[in-house]
């Protein structure tokens, strides 16, 4: 499609996957309890009346049409209370199909493909259960659309005489504020009244949002939500369609809305002043209801004279309701701006410290300058203040990826014929919006895994004193430092013994087969091509998953463990850091070399005695902290750094840990804290593997040098 619309394409595409979810979320809770309730037939409907109009807007033919028929199918639902217990589970699969060929037109429409052209097959499908349930065989040749508004006459040209007559019957009779009206509306205001709409508002669309026909037409389908589409009209008609004439009568007049209730208007107002794209409203002199005056409650009819006679003394203007600002809670903002916005930061963080540098090094303490000692402080904390906030944006929770994961042990459960429930926890934790899209797939993988190879068939699953309904849990957990995120299943577990039968038949063992741990047994599983099924099935077979899942976590600097119990489950966790972009870290030098070390995995420092070296078993140096022996890591040794610093004595130990292993790094001196911004190390040193020597990464300091930031616990695992 090129249409010269791309904004509009945007916003259609991101509504239409909202859209798409909550209706997948519908369906998932629906088919738990086992039938449609009414409010989740109606917002059904809702939804896919949206998604077909919209559709039809943006001429995608095969989106609209499905989304028609589903629209007929739950019109016909809506109409009678749901549908008999027999068809339930039928309407539920026809729904899930409707979604998914829905999402996947969405999603060509993303990359820039052609759309499907032959859709009559399901299309058929539609209607002809729609006949079955209905009773009705002629259903199944084409439904009949769901009724909606009738559209308006458009206002006919008229005499500047007839023209005068009409504005003065509706200054006398019209019941709306003339003077805030345009002289095309005053028309459609007058008939209007005469049809029993009485209460007006006109709401005017920020300027920046664009598309004001779409920004009407998802405003109209907001207030139907609540209101229902039989007390309320609007003005002008058309806004499905992009017409020029009808988007500019928008700007420059407003887009009017007219409602026979007041109920319904004072309903309306809470939706129009949360609405996105509000930029203010006008209530045009709300019409008062009659009233009974009983004869008896005469001051109450005295008050009414009052008021009546006040108003007649008030100037017109009064009676229209001023148009008020409306704020605004929530914005979309392109992710490459924020990219960008998020790069330009670490460069003020890089910049600032080169200021703070370059000063203490001409006056050697920055303190000889007081007003500069103040300024720069006030510089740092507005810097950290403008970082954490830019880092907040960028944070969303892992709910919207966790409940995608529902689906999938729906579709698999029915298709493995397996009992299995999933249990999400810690759904609110959040993370960065770059790293949540990397690792949206290996968690996909991690739950195909537990429900195809871990949780046992309901025959095997009988055998054992487990529950029937197998459990699959997926989990979130921020930390500190670091976010958690785990997939766990109480199923069969994983036999080493198979695992280390089918790594010997590939090759893929390089020492004798009693040497191997079963950490070193499981990571096998996570190897390119390996699979431990015997024929390939829709699921799994062909040895591809895991080896995914394992780089793409490792290429957003985060880790994998996989562990597991034979006969009780499996547990396969992610260990991934909150943003890729700034860590707050301690600089430490080495010789020459300043390494950066994060300060979630500093526990302490301290200096030493030469005597409190000691030796393991193995000859490798160890020393005792609060009666707990750790490991010593040499960093001059690891990295094969020229210094003077190697007595123990001389230099500095620092007790890192992470969740699996503690141990003390030594160094020459510490050089103070300061917050870095990480940048990847270039491709050409990446070919050589240094992520497993123990570097993370690179910062630039302030004063313009590099800076090699440690990954703690590769440094140790591998030297």
């Amino acid at each position: 499609m090129d249409n010269g619309m791309d904004n509009m394409l945007s916003v259609y595409l991101f509504e239409a996957n909202e859209l798409l979810e909550r209706l997948e979320e519908i369906l998932l809770a629906c088919e738990k309890q086992g039938s449609f309730d009414v409010d989740s037939i109606n917002e059904i409907f809702r939804i896919m009346h949206t998604v077909k109009g919209s559709s039809a807007m943006m001429q995608f033919n095969s989106l609209a049409t499905v989304a028609h028929k589903v629209e007929d199918l739950f019109f016909f639902v809506r109409d009678n209370n749901g549908v008999e217990d027999q068809y339930t589970s039928e309407l539920f699969d026809i729904m899930f199909k409707a979604n998914d060929f829905i999402k996947a037109e969405v999603e060509k429409v993303e990359n820039n493909q052609p759309l499907s052209e032959d859709n009559d097959a399901f299309v058929s499908e539609i209607l002809g259960f729609l006949a079955k349930i209905s009773g009705d065989p002629s259903k199944a040749a084409g439904a009949k659309p769901a009724a909606a508004p009738a559209p308006a006459a458009a206002p006919k040209a008229e005499e500047p005489a007839k023209k005068a007559e009409e504005s003065a019957d509706a200054q006398n009779g019209l019941g709306f504020n003339e003077e805030e009206l345009a002289e095309e509306q005053i028309a459609i205001c007058k008939t209007k009244k005469g049809e029993g709409f009485n209460h007006l508002v006109k709401v005017y669309f920020d300027e920046e949002a664009q598309m004001e026909n779409l920004r009407a037409f998802m405003l109209v389908n907001a207030i139907t939500d609540v209101c229902g589409d039989t007390g309320i009209d609007y003005y002008p008609k058309d806004i499905q369609q992009a017409v020029p004439e009808v988007v500019e009568s928008i700007v420059q007049h407003g887009f009017l809305v007219f409602f026979k209730e007041a109920d319904d208007l004072d309903k309306s107002i809470k939706i129009i002043e949360s609405f996105v794209y509000t930029k203010n409203y006008e209530i045009l002199d709300k019409a008062e209801e009659p009233k009974e005056e009983k004869a008896e409650d005469t001051s109450k009819a005295s008050d009414s004279e009052q008021n009546k006679a006040a108003a007649q003394k008030a100037p017109a203007k009064q009676n229209a309701k001023p148009a008020a600002p409306v704020k605004q809670n929530l914005i979309n903002v392109n992710l490459a701006k924020l990219d960008s916005l998020m790069d330009l930061v670490g460069e003020i963080v890089i910049t600032e410290a080169m200021v703070s540098s370059s000063a203490v090094t001409q006056n050697g303490d920055m303190g000889t300058d007081s007003n500069f000692a103040k300024h720069s402080r006030e510089l740092r904390k507005l810097v950290n203040e403008l970082q954490e906030i830019v880092m907040s944006i960028r944070l969303v929770p892992v709910s919207g990826t966790f409940q995608k994961m529902n689906r999938i042990v729906r579709d698999m459960s029915k298709k493995l014929d397996k009992d299995v429930q999933l249990e999400l926890i810690g759904e609110n934790t959040e993370i960065d919006k770059t790293i949540l899209d990397t690792i949206a797939d290996p968690i996909m993988h991690a739950v195909r895994n537990a429900m195809d190879h871990g949780i046992e068939t309901k025959e095997d699953r009988a055998k054992t004193d487990k529950d029937p309904v197998g459990k699959v849990t997926l989990s979130a957990q921020n930390t500190g430092g670091e976010i958690v995120i785990c997939v766990e299943d109480d199923g069969k577990g994983v036999d080493p013994d198979v695992i280390l039968a089918k790594a010997k038949e590939k090759g893929l063992l390089t020492k004798p087969e009693s040497e191997y741990t079963q950490k070193e047994i499981i990571a096998f599983l996570m190897s390119p091509g390996f699979s431990t099924k015997k024929a390939v099935t829709e699921f799994s077979g062909r040895g591809v998953g895991m080896d995914v899942v394992k780089k793409n976590i490792e290429k957003i600097g985060g880790t994998v463990i996989w562990t597991s119990e034979l006969g009780k489950g499996s547990k396969i966790e992610f260990k991934i850091p909150l943003t890729l972009a700034i860590v707050n870290g301690m600089k430490a030098s080495v010789g020459d070399t300043v390494f950066t070390i994060p300060v979630n995995n500093i526990k302490e420092s301290f200096k030493a005695t030469k005597g409190s070296i000691l030796h393991d078993t193995d000859g490798n140096e160890i020393i005792m902290v609060r009666q707990e022996y750790y490991p010593v890591v040499r960093l001059y040794d690891v990295f094969g750094i020229e210094t003077d610093v190697k007595e123990i004595q001389d230099g500095l130990v620092i007790l890192v840990e992470t969740r699996e292993i503690s141990y003390c790094l030594f160094v020459d001196q510490l050089l103070g804290e300061q917050q870095v911004v990480v940048k990847p190390l270039p491709n050409y040193v990446n070919k050589y593997d240094v992520k497993k020597s123990g570097i993370a990464g690179c910062a630039i300091l302030g004063d313009g040098s590099i800076s090699i930031i440690l990954d703690i616990p590769d440094l140790y695992a591998n030297n």
